[in-house]
């Protein structure tokens, strides 16, 4: 209905972290992929559905046999075992700032992105939501996001993809569900990607139907 000609189901891969239970797949992805394969057949000729996956860099499983991936990063992990999320909430920013980092807000950034450099180099065919770091930042209040700091350790990740291989995520859900103003990723990793020779593709990341293209007309 809204004039999708490709349409690409990306659920989120199983990860051993407890908090995720019920939001990702199982570890069995065959009751998914036979869905996805289903409405493929069923709506071929009206347009064409894609079988992906999500991949989080903390998952138990391998991205192989789908149409594409997405290489993303949703979590730091600590030394202590735990797991501290990038968009659950600014508690869970706080706490590796405190318990990880020294009280230092920007060594949490620097975490982030390390994992997004360990992504970025396993060449996926998207890098998703590369910033996911800012997502609770709107307001300034975590870090600066125009500290040189955090710039360099942003664009040392990026760095690390390859624009012959990745598409780097244009993505419209942090906007559509309110939390930031523009879309990820920040308009000065755009021109680096675009000086790397690197494209992008749109996503809106949709977790409704009604955001199935939030965004697209701008």
């Amino acid at each position: 209905a809204a004039g999708v000609r490709y349409y690409g189901f990306s659920c989120h891969s199983h990860t051993p972290i407890p908090a995720d239970a019920g939001a990702v797949l199982p570890t069995d992805m065959g009751e998914y992929r036979e869905t996805v394969l289903r409405l493929r057949r069923a709506y071929a000729g009206r347009m064409e559905i894609l079988l992906g996956l999500e991949w989080d860099s903390q998952s138990d499983v391998r991205p192989e046999g789908f149409d594409y991936w997405i290489g993303s990063v949703h979590y730091e992990k600590g030394p202590n075992g735990k797991y501290y999320a990038a968009d659950w909430g600014r508690e869970h920013f706080s706490a590796c700032r405190d318990e990880l980092c020294g009280g230092d807000a920007l060594a949490v950034t620097e975490l982030y992105y390390q994992e997004a450099a360990r992504v970025a180099a396993m060449k996926p065919p998207i890098l998703g939501h590369f910033d996911l770091i800012v997502k609770h930042n709107g307001d300034g209040a975590l870090f600066d996001e125009t500290s040189p700091r955090y710039r360099a350790a942003a664009l040392e990740a990026l760095h690390a993809a390859d624009p012959a291989v990745s598409l780097l995520e244009m993505n419209t859900g942090g906007v559509s569900r309110g939390y930031r103003a523009a879309p990820y990723p920040a308009p000065f990793l755009l021109r680096e990607w675009k000086e790397m020779g690197g494209r992008i593709i749109l996503t809106a990341d949709a977790h409704s139907a009604d955001t199935v293209v939030s965004g697209y007309d701008q």
